[in-house]
Parts: C-alpha cells; structure tokens; sequence
C-alpha cells in the first residue's frame, strides 16, 4: 500500500500544480533563510562593539568584522541542514493544492473536498515549523552521542514528524480534524513508516526539495486507501 501510494505520487511528478508548489515553496524557504541570516548578522554586529583594546595589542577594529562573517557563515551551515524542514513546513501550506490535484487525477469520483481556512493552514504551518526545528536541532545531541546510528535517527524522528503531519493535513480536507486525528491514532505504524520513506532522500541535497511535494501527494493516496471512502460520502464541514 505504501509502496504503491508512493510510485502513484511519483506518476505525478509532472503535473503544473506540483511544479508550481514546488517552486513557491522553494522561493519562500529561501526567502525566509535569506532574511532569518541578514537579521542574525545585523544582530550580531549590533550587539558587538565597533573596536576593543587589548593588552599589547592596542585597538582592534576588525574583530566585529571577523565576529559577523563567522556568524554568517554559521547561519548558512544551519540554514543548508534548516532547509529541509523549513520547506517541508511552508510546503505543507499549500498541500490543498497538492492534494486536490491527485484527487483530480486519480479519485474524480469524489465530492469536493472542504478547504482548510488559510488561517488555521498558517497556523499549523508555524507549529509544524517550530516542531520540525526543535525536534531537529535537539536530536543534534543525539547524533554526537551516537554517531554510527544518525541516519536512522535522522530518518525515524522525520519520518514520524513528516508522517503524522502530511496525513492529518490530508485527513483534515474529508473528515475535519477531530476524526483525523482518530484515523492518525489508528493507523499510526503505517503513517510513520510511509513518513520514513519519505525521510530517507532527505538525506539528499536538492533531492530533498521535492520530498514535500511527494509526501503530500503520497499521504493524499495513502489516505484514500486506508479509508476507502465510497463515492457517494459527502466531506463534513471544516472542524
């Protein structure tokens, strides 16, 4: 079921809907970076003093200088391993759309789905974001301390983040987000395991740009799977 959800979104790749959430997507994370390290730099040169004296030395005044180009060149290390859970955050706001154009392709029997308010999309979008770089610069510790095993950590913590939220955002477009939740709840083992998947060319640079659109659009067949909706189901409203 997974597998096939996953060849099925694949298919899809092509199709102008994707291509133009992806490059939303990819122009808004990148936005976002730009101006997340130009505030960090200013910062940072805001907070450091023009010039100091030091003992033998004299006056220095280009240790600010060498303070801001280190900061951000920091910035930009983190923003390059960021940059997989910001896109797949931002991405995630406009999964409607992703998920309306498999469900055009593949699923034409079905009633038209509810459309999530903006504001609640935005809503969950920030929390998604902040879970996503929490979760993720924690578990920097735990790849110092156990190495040998940081892909698997790396694949297992995304995967259930990746997982439980693109098939809740999916659920929540047919069945609102109490019974999503419910149907989370049920069939979490599959839903993390299909997130894993989708985890694993994360690991890829560019590659993992995409990630979000297959996500999207594998946990959109995912979902008509394991629910079987018939034909005839009207969506509930919005919840």
């Amino acid at each position: 079921m997974i597998l096939s959800s996953f060849f099925a979104a694949l298919g899809q790749i092509g199709d102008p809907r994707f291509r133009r959430v992806l490059l939303l997507g990819f122009a808004l994370t990148v936005a976002l970076l730009v101006a997340a390290t130009s505030g960090f730099v200013w910062l940072i040169g805001y907070l450091t003093a023009d010039s100091v004296t030091l003992p033998w030395f004299g006056e220095i005044t280009w240790l600010d200088d060498i303070i801001s180009w280190g900061s951000f060149f920091l910035f930009f290390v983190l923003s390059v391993f960021l940059m997989m859970p910001v896109a797949s955050a931002i991405t995630s706001m406009f999964l409607d759309e992703v998920a309306q154009a498999v469900e055009d392709r593949h699923f034409p029997h079905l009633a038209p789905a509810d459309s999530v308010p903006f504001g609640d999309a935005f809503v969950d979008t920030v929390n998604f974001l902040g879970v996503l770089i929490g979760a993720n610069l924690l578990a920097l510790v735990l790849y110092l301390m156990f190495a040998p095993f940081a892909p698997l950590i790396f694949w297992g913590l995304n995967g259930f983040l990746l997982g439980r939220e693109y098939f809740t955002l999916v659920a929540i477009r047919r069945v609102g987000r109490v019974q999503a939740k419910a149907l989370r709840r049920a069939h979490i083992g599959t839903i993390w395991l299909a997130g894993t998947l989708m985890a694993i060319p994360l690991s890829v640079p560019l590659v993992n740009l995409l990630i979000p659109i297959i996500g999207a659009a594998t946990f959109t067949h995912l979902y008509h799977r394991l629910t079987a909706a018939p034909a005839t189901d009207r969506t509930s409203s919005y919840r």
